[in-house]
């Protein structure tokens, strides 16, 4: 390489180098990864609202930007506050929130286009937080709340992966537009609204809601506030110690996937749904019996769980925590076609809101691809040795194979039983008749011998 050639790279690394930033430790918002987004971009793209500046400016979100508008003049004039309280303390987190996005050299906009992002952005969403928990604070034509097509996809968009802003951005503004540093009210007023898309019962954690600061909170935004206060009753117990595999090794395995809901009907083992469950996580194996709580699948489902997922890909420090990807992977090895669908929702376990049972099974069929799953961590892996196990038992399938067979009516039943008690009196009837004949017999013997 020539001298000049050589200045020449040296140069453009240093380039690199100077616009690359700090650290990449303060980065909690990204890009889903073509991987993923590849198999289903919708899931992972607002359909009515861009919050941040990875959608900013989209021309098919344009209808609620002069909603945010409208929030905020209405919240300056109910407090008769100065707006410049908030743009000043957003532009003073400015650079803070900006380390928070990945690739944050390619946001195009400039610094007071990103103020302006956050103050509108922020308040948004604190005051639609305020608004859905507080009837009175809202505007009578408010159309946000007239129409409920438009909260229910609220809620979804606004805990999409990529569609966020730092949570010390919305504890700022809420610091500002209520009681400082009263948090934990914020931190409830958000899991209420997202309330109605959980797809089954969760675990709020009470500790997450105390001690987080603006300058120090636990949630990096309002996704994993979700994540983090959607839990198993107990991950100590969902978390099985690694001796505890140790034990179950078989052919040099820890664990091994299970078959089909259909499969392991017809090896006996029967499904239930689990009444009053306190988590959807809390699934439980025992007596040949497969409890589970119930799953409701509606249109946000989908995105919900592919969202949760991605937040687990992009953190995954402490693999325990990987509960949700763990679910996944679990009803992925129940549900290979409609009819392990069907086994499920007659159980009462899916309660199927879209209707088609191939819809689901194809959802769960694609969900977890190019999702990784972490082999020592996996929080079902007792529970799938277990019914392994179990339906190895050629017992077990032998008696489910009789009952499908020859016991799957009462009818049946009732024909079984009644040609039961006919050969019970053929065989009585016979016995009778033989013991009868001897008796005769003897009789007829012995009369001869004493003539």
């Amino acid at each position: 390489m020539q001298p000049n050639e050589q200045a020449n790279v040296t140069i453009s690394l240093n380039q690199k180098l100077a616009r690359l930033s700090p650290s990449q430790s303060q980065c909690c918002i990204f890009h889903v990864h073509n991987k993923l987004r590849n198999i289903n971009e919708n899931a992972y793209e607002p359909e009515i609202v861009a919050i941040g500046p990875y959608y900013h400016g989209k021309k098919t979100l344009q209808m609620m930007e002069e909603h945010k508008l409208r929030y905020l003049q209405l919240l300056l004039k109910q407090r008769n506050d100065n707006l410049d309280r908030y743009v000043n303390a957003m532009r003073s987190l400015e650079e803070k929130a900006r380390e928070c996005y990945a690739e944050a050299e390619s946001i195009t906009l400039n610094r007071h286009e990103f103020v302006e992002m956050l103050v509108l952005d922020g308040c948004f969403i604190v005051e639609l937080l305020r608004k859905y928990n507080m009837n009175f604070l809202r505007d009578k034509n408010d159309v946000i709340f007239k129409m409920d097509w438009m909260i229910y996809w609220l809620q979804r968009d606004l805990m999409l992966f990529e569609n966020q802003l730092p949570f010390f951005v919305l504890c700022k503004l809420f610091d500002l537009i209520e009681v400082p540093n009263q948090h934990s009210r914020f931190i409830y007023l958000a899991l209420n609204f997202f309330h109605d898309i959980f797809p089954g019962p969760g675990q709020i954690i009470e500790d997450n809601a105390r001690g987080i600061s603006s300058s120090n909170c636990m949630a990096v935004h309002l996704l994993d506030l979700i994540h983090k206060n959607w839990l198993p009753t107990s991950l100590a117990t969902m978390n099985y110690p690694r001796e505890e595999l140790f034990s179950t090794i078989k052919n040099g395995e820890y664990w091994r996937l299970i078959k089909s809901a259909t499969e392991l009907k017809a090896a006996g083992l029967k499904f239930e749904k689990i009444e009053g469950a306190k988590s959807l996580f809390d699934i439980n194996f025992k007596n040949g019996v497969l409890q589970i709580p119930q799953l409701t699948i509606e249109d946000r489902s989908e995105s919900f769980f592919r969202n949760l997922l991605v937040q687990e890909q992009y953190f995954c420090g402490d693999t325990r925590l990987n509960f949700v990807t763990s679910y996944v992977k679990f009803l992925d090895c129940l549900i290979n076609s409609p009819s392990d669908v069907e086994i499920l929702r007659s159980c009462g376990i899916i309660d199927n809101w879209l209707g088609d049972d191939k819809v689901v099974s194809d959802i769960f069929n694609k969900i977890g691809d190019s999702i990784i799953v972490w082999y020592d961590d996996f929080h079902y892996a007792e529970t799938f040795n277990r019914v392994n196990i179990y339906c190895n038992r050629r017992i077990n399938g032998w008696l489910a194979k009789l009952k499908h067979n020859y016991l799957n009516s009462p009818w049946a039943v009732l024909s079984i039983f009644a040609a039961f008690v006919l050969l019970v009196l053929t065989l009585t009837q016979t016995a009778f008749g033989i013991v009868s004949y001897k008796e005769s017999g003897y009789g007829t013997a012995a009369a001869n011998c004493t003539v």
